[in-house]
């Protein structure tokens, strides 16, 4: 391991110091940018007005030629013709076409394409990598070494280790990299790989997919295996963090599984999980790896065993075999999204070696991928081929007549995957080049220009794109570059006569508003147990009444032993159970949350319903004495809104006494975000008509109340209101408030609350309120010296200034106050400022109109009179 490890550095560096050498001398040494290297490799090209990369695994593995610094061409031998991946190649050629026909996507301008093999070696996918950056011709920018680079964007590399290798070196000339299947949680370091870009989920989000399949069926006793690469290495320390923090179980083992042929050591490792009691194995690593793996299981015979699969190995070929599936059978694995791409066979089944002209892909992938799929040799055959056997290929022979890998799309996932970062990097290019001059965010507000185009400034909006696919997915990049976390889960179906099915049986996504869900269709699961149920896999079972747990020394959390209870005590298998404060019996845990019955609630119940009681006195009052100058003046229907709001306000501090149930939760925070804008948009609107007023009062000021009626009043109060109606309907449909019992606060209560469900959804609710107060306020607070016959701007603007402050306060109480408390200080702050705002705006006309009614009159309000108002 040690060897290797330093053999691949060694690469890396090398590489890495010739292509640093390549740029400096000939930057240096030459007045044309010349490449020094040119590198073999198996590739197709197409010109273009614009060039983008791909690197593809078409071989699964090649003798490396012997590193060297002489300048003669060691070409790489690569072996073992791979069709899926030739078929992802072919994808990227098909999204390719497809952009070139769309009128509106980069009209007039033609993508190219210049794509690699990458053998499944490390050392040639660098040295592909490379020659995207530098080019494939000898002079490949303008004598002053400026122009279009040979590359804007590269597709790949499917591999996590070749990805933090390209990306190491190519991230430093800012050229972006989207890869389709390389899930490494440290490809999202934006400080170590600032260019790159996916559009897979990272292994972060599957690793939290794997341990909330643990939880949802109570499997708390697992064991991991995982490859020697970054791939595994980094799952298995993600996983492992991720389920201590989780309390979601305990690992019996875990195991690195070798690169290579080494027998012995998968033999070890296949001991391990025999003698283990983990039921359930996880497993992270490429096929490669689980072929050698199996082998020895079924060697060994291990069965019994629940394996999970990460994306790496969950769909592909080889494993489903007779020999295996015995053993595989019921496997649950996480898998790529599944998409749909138009037209995709058809352009498939087009490919055609065209042996007698040149063909349009200008590479002989296409013909080692006809000799592969038709077991034939183009002219001239390898040495013997003839005389063993073999056959020619003729050109003849047609894709739709045999059985290949090549054409299996029924459910394309890595080709979807492909086909997001072509059109990605599509996007992005067209929006730099809709542009406009001297509006740019470049420096000195540029734009970026087709004749020269820079790879950082295409960084600059694939960051920012979105857009949505045929198949009706969203396609963005956070501020990671990664993607919108989706997986569906599957499972591998062994099927009576032998064959089998993978199935897809539910999907684990993660959505701003919900966060992380997993939907599992239970009743559709194949389960490989006579029992036909999923197995139970724990290190120990849960302690029977009449018995203690106590941990096992040197032992995972997970595995303990029951001991009998002393004399005098007892157990109880309920959580919702607490010792007595004598501590010699069980007494169920006491319950808490604002209730009627105690002195807090009382106290609450009591003041709402006060508060109730004198918006009707006060409603009653202003009907009674409807016709004086007092109540119509500044229209009486908002005043009688007013009243009508603030008694529902008043009444909705009620849903947050008692015990918490799905209708109050939902209901309490609509009820009052609705009642409280209905109210302070009144007193809004109150406010401009008392603006409006006194400017219609001036010299040609007339005009402005046209657009204060009562129409326009009326108008506006349902609109402001409406969009509160909004903001609440989302809400309760994308993260609708629960009940919930929280047993964190105490360990001898179960407190019954409501939790918000979007933290989002009520601060905007919030939000949006204290935006029409504060608005309310500062309008009311400009209006406030105007001549006294306009008076009532004062009232409006202290009533203001209670209700803001009061709600300013509850911010920092209400995230302070645990359980019941929070609900408390929530029905405080509705109770204060609903009684503010009725003292304020309806005290003293109240006064006026009871006790001295002399100023009730139309001369007195209006200022004409002696008495001030």
């Amino acid at each position: 391991l040690a060897f290797w490890l330093i053999y691949l550095h060694l690469c890396f560096y090398l590489f890495l110091i010739s292509f640093l050498i390549c740029f400096s001398e000939s930057l240096l040494l030459s007045q044309s940018c010349k490449l020094l290297k040119r590198f073999y490799l198996n590739g197709m090209h197409k010109p273009g007005d614009v060039i983008l990369g791909g690197l593809f695994e078409v071989h699964y593995s090649s003798v490396f030629p012997e590193l060297t610094f002489t300048s003669e061409p060691h070409e790489p031998s690569c072996q073992g013709f791979d069709p899926p991946g030739f078929r992802h190649a072919m994808t990227m050629v098909f999204s390719i076409d497809e952009i070139n026909k769309n009128s509106n996507l980069l009209p007039n301008i033609t993508l190219g394409y210049s794509l690699y093999d990458n053998c499944a070696t490390l050392g040639i996918g660098f040295s592909a990598a490379l020659s995207l950056a530098t080019g494939r011709e000898e002079h490949f920018l303008q004598e002053n070494c400026s122009g279009t680079p040979p590359v804007l964007g590269i597709v790949g590399d499917p591999f996590s280790t070749f990805s933090i290798a390209t990306s190491n070196v190519l991230g430093l000339f800012k050229l972006p990299i989207v890869s389709y299947f390389a899930t490494c949680s440290c490809l999202s370091d934006r400080r170590r790989f600032p260019s790159f870009f996916r559009t897979i989920p990272s292994d972060a989000f599957q690793v939290r997919a794997m341990i909330q399949i643990l939880k949802h069926f109570n499997w708390t006793w697992v064991g991991l295996l995982v490859s020697d690469d970054d791939y595994g290495l980094h799952a298995a320390r993600s996983f492992q963090t991720d389920l201590a923090q989780s309390d979601g179980g305990c690992l019996a083992y875990s195991e690195i599984l070798p690169w290579g042929d080494n027998p012995k050591e998968y033999e070890r490792i296949v001991d391990v999980m025999r003698k283990s009691t983990a039921r359930v194995v996880i497993v992270f690593a490429p096929r490669m790896h689980l072929v050698e793996l199996m082998k020895e299981v079924v060697k060994k015979n291990v069965t019994g065993l629940q394996w999970l699969a990460s994306e790496a190995w969950t769909l592909v070929d080889g494993l489903d075999t007779p020999a295996f599936m015995p053993y595989l059978g019921g496997t649950l694995g996480i898998a790529v999204r599944r998409g749909e791409i138009p037209g995709l066979r058809d352009f498939l089944l087009q490919i055609h070696p065209n042996l007698h002209q040149n063909n349009s892909y200008g590479n002989d992938l296409v013909k080692q991928f006809w000799e592969h799929t038709f077991e034939c040799k183009f002219a001239p055959p390898p040495a013997g081929w003839v005389e063993a056997g073999g056959a020619l290929c003729t050109g003849q022979e047609d894709l739709e007549n045999v059985e290949t890998d090549f054409l299996d799309i029924a459910n394309p996932r890595p080709e979807y995957n492909v086909y997001k970062a072509v059109y990605a990097l599509a996007y992005a290019l067209h929006d730099m080049l809709q542009c406009e001059p001297g509006r740019g965010p470049f420096s000195g507000h540029s734009c970026g220009s087709l004749q020269r185009l820079e790879p950082w400034q295409l960084m600059y909006y694939l960051e920012k794109v979105n857009f949505t696919t045929s198949f009706g997915d969203q396609v963005s990049f956070d501020e990671n570059g990664d993607a919108l976390p989706i997986y569906d889960i599957m499972n591998w179906l062994w099927l009576p006569d032998g064959k089998t099915k993978v199935q897809s049986v539910g999907v684990v996504k993660r959505s701003a508003s919900k966060g992380e869900e997993l939907t599992l269709d239970e009743d559709k699961i194949y389960w490989n147990f006579e029992s036909k149920q999923p197995p139970r896999s724990v290190c120990s079972e849960s302690c029977p009444p009449g018995t203690r747990l106590a941990r096992k020394k040197g032992q995972p959390v997970c595995c303990f032993d029951c001991i009998p209870c002393s004399d005098g005590k007892i157990s109880n298998e309920t959580e919702d159970f607490w010792s007595s404060p004598q501590r010699d019996h069980c007494v169920p845990k006491k319950t808490e949350f604002l209730s009627y019955h105690e002195p807090l609630g009382i106290c609450l119940t009591t003041t709402s319903l006060l508060g109730t009681f004198f918006c009707a006195v006060v409603l009653g009052i202003f009907i009674y004495h409807r016709s004086t100058p007092m109540v119509r003046a500044n229209n009486s229907e908002l005043s009688f809104l007013i009243l009508l709001s603030l008694k529902l306000c008043f009444l909705c501090s009620l849903l947050f006494i008692g015990r918490p149930q799905l209708w109050t939760c939902q209901l309490r925070h609509a009820a009052f975000g609705i009642s409280f804008v209905l109210c302070v948009s009144c007193i809004l609107v109150k406010t401009m008509v008392v603006l409006a007023v006194f400017k219609a009062s001036k010299p040609g000021g007339g005009a402005t109340l046209k657009w204060f009626g009562a129409v326009q009043q009326r108008g506006t109060v349902l609109a402001l209101t409406l969009i509160q109606a909004a903001i609440c309907t989302v809400w309760l449909v994308s993260a609708s408030p629960a009940p919930h019992r929280n047993t964190q606060y105490h360990n001898d209560k179960i407190v019954y609350e409501c939790v918000v469900g979007s933290t989002v959804g009520f601060a905007v609710l919030l939000g949006y309120i204290g935006l029409l107060a504060i608005l309310s306020f500062l309008l009311a607070f400009l209006a406030r010296n105007l001549p006294d016959n306009f008076n009532e701007a004062k009232l409006i603007t202290f009533s203001m200034l209670i209700f803001c402050a009061v709600w300013v306060a509850f911010v920092p109480a209400y995230v302070n106050s645990p359980g019941k408390y929070a609900d408390a200080v929530e029905v405080f702050a509705i109770l204060a400022s609903s009684f503010g705002l009725l003292v304020a705006l309806f005290g003293p006309k109240c006064y006026i109109i009871l006790l001295r009614p002399e100023r009730n009159t139309k001369k007195a309000i209006m200022g004409r009179g002696n008495t001030k108002t």
